[in-house]
C-alpha cells in the first residue's frame, strides 16, 4: 500500500512508509550542505578521479549533463555522503548498511525485494518502454540511473541502479545496494569512495 506522508522542500516530492521507515520517493538532488555550504560539482574525469584521490565531497550529473538530472537526480562521491555538514536535510539521513538490511528483510528478502523497489517502466520521451519490470509495490520508485566510475565516466544507464549506504567497508570501500532490470535481487555490495552513486534518504 502506498502511504505519503509527507512534502519535503529540498530535492524531493514525497515520502513513502515501507515497514516502520520512511523512505524519500526520489533520488536526492541537492547541491549544498544542510548548513548551506556548497557541495562542489565536477564536470570532468579528471576532476572526478581528483575529488576522490583527495578524499573531498563532490556531485556530478551522468555524462556531466543536467539533462540527466531531472529523472535520476544527482551522483554522490562517498565522501559528500558522510560529510559532517550533512547531505540530507534537517530530519533524515543516508541509510546505513542494516538499514538497506531492514529493508530488504521487510520485503520478503533480497531476492525479491529489487521487484518491488523498481518502478513498473520507464518512461524515455512519453514512450513507455520496457525493462525494468518492477511492481514498485510501496511507491519507492526506484529508476536505472546507473553510476559513475571513481576514476571518471559513466555507465549502465538504463539498466541498473546503484545506491550509497553510509556505512564504511574498508580503507577504500562502502557497502551499497545495486538493481538491475536482469532480475528481482537488490544486491548488497561495495564500491569505491571515491565513484559516484544515487543516494535514497531515510527519515531519522
Amino acid at each position: 500500500m502506498l502511504i505519503f506522508v509527507s512534502v519535503l522542500k529540498i530535492g524531493y516530492s514525497q515520502t513513502v512508509v515501507i515497514g516502520s521507515q520512511v523512505w524519500c520517493n526520489k533520488n536526492l538532488e541537492v547541491s549544498k550542505f544542510r548548513n548551506g555550504d556548497p557541495i562542489p560539482e565536477v564536470k570532468s574525469n579528471e576532476a572526478w578521479e581528483k575529488a576522490g584521490e583527495n578524499k573531498q565531497p563532490a556531485w556530478c550529473y551522468y555524462n556531466y549533463d543536467s539533462a540527466n538530472g531531472i529523472k535520476y537526480g544527482k551522483f554522490y562521491n562517498w565522501y559528500a555522503v558522510i560529510d559532517p555538514r550533512g547531505l540530507s536535510p534537517l530530519g533524515y539521513h543516508v541509510p546505513t548498511d542494516d538499514e538497506w538490511t531492514e529493508l530488504s528483510d521487510f520485503l520478503g528478502g533480497k531476492q525479491v525485494a529489487g521487484k518491488i523497489l523498481k518502478m513498473e517502466t520507464i518512461l524515455e520521451n512519453e514512450i513507455q518502454i520496457g525493462g525494468w519490470n518492477g511492481n514498485n509495490l510501496h511507491g519507492f520508485s526506484a529508476l536505472p540511473g546507473g553510476y559513475g566510475f571513481y576514476f571518471g565516466g559513466f555507465d549502465f544507464m538504463g539498466s541498473h541502479g546503484y545506491f550509497w549506504s553510509s556505512t564504511e567497508g574498508s580503507a577504500n570501500s562502502a557497502y551499497t545496494r545495486l538493481l538491475s532490470g536482469e532480475d528481482d535481487v537488490l544486491v548488497r555490495a561495495s564500491y569505491f569512495k571515491g565513484g559516484g552513486l544515487s543516494v535514497r534518504c531515510l527519515k531519522d
